[in-house]
């Protein structure tokens, strides 16, 4: 008999009424449901969020705006040149009373997004934790924000109603943060539900069956201490439990470890592929249109599309209310304030309260003590998401206004770099095996590898490059934007996969939920300041080119705080969280 063939014996023995069951058909239809809908919403991300959008609003921009220093030619009906006149060429547009710059119009749109859907992750992730209430909040954001972008193929930049291009990509974006919370939510049930942790799940329960007969020996006190303690956190004699089942429950860990992150990486991957497909579709009517206003329209709005009809089968496969429920049932997860009350207890104002208490509670100085070096690297977290995610957006920018790219160029750019992220997820860790590094080490090397991006852009404004008598060099010309896509986009991919893996080294046991949701709303939080300082920075000196030094300096802020995390320590840490008593 096989491995598997042993687990499916464990796993369905008619004989253990009691142990879990693994239903193959049922789990694979919502697996299906859940790839399904991070197929149809990554496309979003890679071709509009990062690529199409900003760019799309900043056309929009410069159709309806005009060029300094008299404000009175319109933009688009000039054409300018890498050589021409840098305050000559630069285009404001007026909003209301003021006056900005048409780069910086679509940072501020997208630091708003990002604000509103750190507020919104925040309210509804209590929400999301609500089986009843799941699947409906994934859908009605998903349905939000696909429609959001496919507004964007009834609003032409000639209509006097352009600027609600503003709030369509906004609630574009907070629809696929909320969404994406929702769909989060599913992973730990998806994990806990899949054969193989099932059948590990078993084993021990079966183990704990058998020594529960066994006699116990305890110490004054020590009973008292157990009952907050988590099942089988860690091998004790005191305790008189066999050691068998302690090496169950490691290997039950380490099977549902690998199983989550499997599941989670294959959501990413399936997602980038999506991503690229339509971005290599939309280069043909991009490159038929000449890159036209209406060509980047069209593009975010056939994401829009993409987004809303591959969430009809996730509408259709994901597990529902009594689904939901079940699993967690059966696997004696969940907390009772979750899903004992019966549905005409539950309020939504009363859970989005709820969720702004606990979010107050794991922020109190108490809690940050005892997790000290949890709450260190999510400092660094901070500044390195933000890092990331402006390098991202400024480069396209500066691709565009400063480097004159075309949009089917920057496409081509936006392909590349989930393409080379496919591959950088995939060799670094062949890496780290080879050189024995830690996960540690690993994100201090890539994170200063990523700083050589912005410094790179730095370079031009030494004189041999502004001069003109070095052809090549210091981002002065498209071809460079090629290179550095590839290069940017092998390290973001490996950062991401490690920047969750490390993380995962310093959470509670028992608490994932609660300190992956504090991880994703530290990382929305930051991500708005980066844009905005770069609009700052875009507005008062006109030349973009000033924000990679901002840049340089953001990512190597975070390098002292992030090799200040003692990681064993924060393991410790972590185990004594729970073994304690959980914050209240």
């Amino acid at each position: 008999m096989n491995a598997h063939e042993s687990q499916s014996s464990v796993v369905n023995d008619p004989h253990n009424d009691e142990l879990p069951m693994f239903d193959k058909q049922k789990y694979r239809k919502h697996l299906r449901g859940w790839f399904s809908y991070a197929f149809a919403s990554e496309v979003f991300v890679i071709v509009s969020l990062t690529l199409f959008l900003p760019i799309c609003l900043e056309q929009f921009a410069r159709d309806n705006g005009y060029l300094l220093p008299d404000k009175t030619q319109p933009c688009n009906s000039a054409t300018t040149s890498p050589s021409a006149d840098a305050e000559d060429a630069r285009c404001v547009v007026k909003l209301g009373w003021l006056w900005i710059d048409s780069a910086s119009f679509s940072l501020y749109v997208y630091s708003i997004s990002v604000a509103l859907q750190a507020l919104t992750v925040i309210s509804m992730g209590g929400i999301a934790d609500h089986p009843p209430h799941r699947k409906k909040l994934l859908l009605a954001f998903a349905a939000l924000g696909s429609i959001s972008a496919i507004f964007f193929l009834l609003v032409p930049s000639s209509s006097p109603v352009w600027p609600l291009v503003a709030p369509l990509a906004i609630c574009a974006n907070v629809g696929f943060g909320a969404s994406i919370v929702a769909l989060n939510a599913y992973i730990p049930t998806l994990a806990q539900g899949a054969q193989e942790v099932v059948a590990a799940r078993a084993n021990i329960m079966k183990s704990m069956r058998t020594e529960s007969t066994a006699p116990r020996h305890s110490i004054d006190g020590e009973e008292s201490a157990e009952a907050d303690a988590p099942l089988l956190s860690r091998p004790s004699e005191e305790r008189g439990l066999h050691s068998d089942a302690y090496a169950m429950k490691a290997e039950h860990d380490k099977i549902l470890s690998a199983t989550t992150s499997r599941i989670s990486s294959q959501g990413i991957a399936l997602g980038y592929s999506s991503g690229i497909v339509m971005l290599l579709l939309a280069l043909i009517p991009v490159r038929a249109m000449k890159g036209s206003t209406d060509s980047l329209r069209l593009a975010v709005g056939l994401s829009g599309i993409w987004w809303a009809l591959f969430s009809l089968p996730a509408a259709v496969w994901l597990p529902g209310a009594s689904s939901v429920r079940q699993a967690d049932d059966a696997l004696g997860e969940g907390e009772e304030a979750d899903i004992v009350p019966g549905e005409r207890d539950w309020s939504m104002t009363r859970e989005i309260g709820r969720a702004w208490k606990r979010l107050g509670q794991m922020l109190k100085w108490r809690e940050i003590k005892r997790l000290r070096n949890t709450f260190v690297y999510l400092a660094a977290w901070f500044l390195l998401s933000d890092g990331f995610t402006t390098i991202t957006s400024t480069a396209l920018l500066f691709g565009k206004t400063t480097l004159h790219m075309p949009p089917s160029s920057l496409i081509l750019i936006g392909a590349l770099t989930p393409s080379a992220g496919i591959l950088g997820s995939l060799i670094w860790p062949m890496v780290q095996r080879r050189a024995g590094w830690s996960n540690l080490r690993v994100l201090v090397v890539l994170v200063a590898m990523a700083s050589a991006i912005p410094a790179y852009g730095c370079l031009g404004f030494l004189p041999v490059f502004q001069k003109g008598s070095v052809k090549f060099g210091g981002l002065t010309t498209p071809a460079e934007m090629y290179v550095l896509a590839v290069y940017f986009g092998s390290v973001y991919g490996a950062f991401q996969g490690y920047a969750r893996a490390f993380y995962a080294e310093f959470i509670p046991p028992g608490e994932e939920a609660r300190w992956y949701a504090l991880f994703s709303i530290t990382d929305k939080s930051s991500s708005f300041v980066g844009p905005l300082v770069v609009g700052l920075i875009a507005d008062t000196t006109g030349n973009i080119r000033y924000a990679f030094f901002f840049l340089v300096a953001m990512i190597w802020a975070a390098v002292p705080i992030l090799m200040s995390v003692d990681v064993e320590r924060g393991r410790e840490d972590a185990q004594r969280y729970t073994s304690s008593g959980r914050a209240t």
